[in-house]
């Protein structure tokens, strides 16, 4: 007997709906009218754009139950699918009754195809979203790093990183795979580049990409077919191009005409023109679907992807900074083992609204670091995640309200003050 927790979340039915509605949009953006709120409707429940999905790589926000999640706002997870194939397996999570049964999570969840890995694996990268673009090699590997990925036409071939053994992907397994697990809302097989590739690479990889593309649409029709009787799982296709105008909005015209739900924006890009790339993106892709942006959490970033078209999001970031210590304010980030937090009293952060601020101190958290406890990626991860969910509803709220140019300004001004 499974238990499903009811949070106020529609449970799972047999219905095969996926749409995206838009009900307001941003008309004073950076970008002209592409930022919007809208609702996505999956049969898992409906979540409301722009939105932040933390990530749930192996089926767990890391130090946080997946009741927590519900609690402080999460609306939908995301996990990974190459390391659930390797760990514990997708057989067993889709003996277990699909990715939300097995985590007992109440809403939507997202999995990833393992396309990021090709890049990850494959060169060594840390999971950042640009890099450095200054040297161009297309056999690019990061020092001290083994490439554990080797790409061809067909698919990928990885060496696990748990016990070496070799694995091969395509775009049928990846789909197989993502469909054994469940979720809501999957995406296509892709390759990710690095900022660090040729433009010759970018071209041929985004081609590769297409062909993979169709390649999952097909096993994905297959399957959904063959698999009728279980709720409707939604396919994004995802879009590559690097830095380039020309591979970006040709990407996003191809994967655009295809039978996809949605469509992740994804690849390595300059940060310092995310908005003016993914414009580029949002203005050639149909706007009745909904766009995920693939790897990005910093609040400063939120509001530039929002007013880009963006209307979903995912990081590992606050969970990963919040093991290290780091805390989110409105004020900024701060560290909270530094030496003024060991007698500080006070919450984590004046006026938060989340379970660990209303109950404890910066000095138990600094206590709780400094002796090596593992309660304490609990606590700051359950506040990094609030503050980041409660951040993005604030965004939509004030877009449907004609406040966001007021909000955004006070906002930025006490981060980045």
């Amino acid at each position: 007997m499974h238990l499903w927790l009811d949070w106020g979340v529609t449970k799972p039915t047999d219905s095969r709906d996926f749409s995206f509605t838009i009900h307001n949009r941003l008309d004073h953006g950076n970008y002209g009218s592409l930022g919007r709120t809208g609702t996505i409707h999956t049969p898992h429940g409906d979540i409301q754009t722009p939105a932040f999905i933390p990530v749930g790589t192996k089926a767990t926000v890391k130090a946080v139950l997946p009741e927590t999640m519900a609690e402080l706002g999460a609306q939908a997870l995301l996990a990974n699918a190459y390391h659930l194939y390797l760990q514990p397996g997708d057989d067993i999570v889709e003996a277990a009754g699909g990715l939300s049964r097995f985590m007992n999570w109440p809403g939507p969840t997202f999995t990833d195809s393992g396309g990021f890995q090709v890049m990850s694996l494959g060169v060594g990268f840390k999971k950042v979203l640009a890099m450095d673009a200054s040297a161009q090699d297309d056999d690019v590997i990061a020092d001290g790093k083994q490439r554990l990925a080797h790409v061809d036409d067909d698919g990928v071939t990885f060496r696990s990183h748990l016990d070496g053994s070799s694995h091969r992907f395509t775009p049928e397994v990846s789909m197989r795979i993502q469909h054994r697990l469940g979720a809501d809302i999957m995406f296509a097989f892709d390759e990710l580049t690095t900022l660090r590739n040729t433009r010759s690479y970018q071209e041929s990889s985004l081609e590769r990409t297409r062909q993979w593309a169709i390649r999952c649409i097909d096993e994905h029709q297959r399957l959904a077919v063959e698999r009728a009787d279980r709720p409707y799982q939604a396919l994004f296709g995802v879009l590559q191009g690097a830095n380039y105008e020309d591979l970006r909005r040709k990407a996003a015209r191809d994967l655009g005409g295809m039978d996809f739900d949605g469509f992740g924006l994804g690849g390595a890009l300059e940060k310092t023109r995310m908005g003016e790339i993914l414009s580029w993106m949002a203005q050639e892709l149909p706007e009745n679907k909904p766009r995920h942006l693939l790897g990005i959490s910093e609040p400063e970033d939120f509001f530039e992807a929002i007013e880009a078209g963006a209307d979903t999001f995912d990081c590992v970031n606050p969970s990963r900074v919040a093991r290290n210590a780091a805390i989110y304010t409105a004020t900024g980030r701060y560290n909270v083992t530094r030496a003024e937090n060991r007698r500080n009293f006070g919450p984590l952060e004046d006026g938060c609204d989340c379970y660990t601020c209303a109950n404890y101190s910066r000095a138990y958290l600094h206590h709780l670091f400094k002796a090596k406890e593992v309660l304490a990626s609990t606590i700051a991860t359950i506040h990094n995640e609030r503050f980041t969910v409660r951040l993005v509803d604030r965004i939509r709220a004030a877009i449907d309200s004609g406040d966001y140019a007021a909000f955004k300004a006070d906002f930025l001004g006490g981060w980045l003050g």
